[in-house]
């Protein structure tokens, strides 16, 4: 270890969800010295495209709305001081249910196996202390979340490392100030029928069952300046709406929850690294 650095890997689907989720800890621990890679699995083409055109509306060009959101990604990655940006450019698979989960190159459609030996091939090239993704429901069923958690599994087994694995999550009592703070600023949101409402209710964990929490507050404010770099996105990026002390508030904490371990380190635990420094 001495003859490199500390790096932490996360893999995502979609520019943007870098900042959302992991956008404290790429920071933080960018601050610190440490190595941090960003591996993004999809160009981004099903995102809003200029004006606020929607996929599948007269004047969406997926291959222009990969480019400007190539651009936003980098400029993301620049406020957050990533090392290294990796991308997979796999065809953004849309929403479930959409169209283009079905369309031959999208994300979706692509076998397990291949995507995990590209990426397995990027792990051995940085070999990273800490690997970060999604858990088996890609936090809230998205496909291109779901298959970045098939494909980094399927590439740590390919692999003889032995990194630190995290997925996402949210706390349930977290969760719940979400929805208070929605309905804060739709007054006239509707309330979810009783199905969606209990699948909402299934995301993220209940607060004992999360290993890892990541105390980011000092740097939500370059995690909300990521997220504002993704402008072609901000219609359908609610927390931009709360302002930076909201925001940093509400999204400071970042949480995980520990699914690979080697070090022994206990937990709950503070630090992706805890065991490793």
């Amino acid at each position: 270890m001495a003859d490199r650095p500390l790096t932490l890997m996360a893999v995502h689907a979609h520019p943007d969800d870098e900042a959302t989720g992991t956008g404290g800890v790429l920071a933080q621990y960018a601050a610190e010295g440490i190595r941090t890679v960003l591996v993004t699995c999809t160009d981004g083409g099903c995102g809003d495209g200029p004006g606020g055109v929607k996929p599948g509306d007269p004047g969406h060009d997926p291959a222009a709305v990969a480019l400007m959101r190539r651009q936003e990604l980098e400029a993301s990655c620049d406020v957050l001081k990533v090392s290294d940006l990796e991308m997979l450019d796999y065809a953004d698979s849309g929403m479930m249910g959409w169209p283009s989960n079905d369309a031959p190159g999208s994300f979706w459609q692509t076998p397990v196996r291949e995507g995990a030996a590209r990426l397995a091939e990027l792990m051995r090239h940085y070999r990273p202390d800490v690997v970060v993704t999604y858990d088996e429901n890609g936090f809230y069923g998205h496909p291109d979340h779901i298959q970045a958690h098939r494909i980094t599994m399927a590439a740590l087994e390919m692999t003889a490392l032995t990194p630190k694995v995290y997925w996402t999550t949210m706390p349930r009592s977290m969760m719940r100030q979400f929805g208070e703070i929605m309905r804060e600023f739709h007054e006239d949101m509707p309330e979810p029928d009783p199905a969606e409402a209990a699948a909402m209710a299934e995301i993220g964990l209940p607060d004992d069952e999360i290993t890892t929490w990541v105390d980011a507050t000092a740097f939500s404010g370059q995690k909300f300046d990521a997220l504002a770099a993704h402008a072609s996105q901000g219609e359908s990026i609610f927390f931009l709406k709360m302002g930076k002390e909201r925001f940093g508030d509400l999204m400071g904490m970042e949480t995980f929850v520990r699914v690979q371990d080697a070090t022994g380190a206990a937990v709950p635990e503070n630090d992706l690294f805890a065991g490793l420094r």
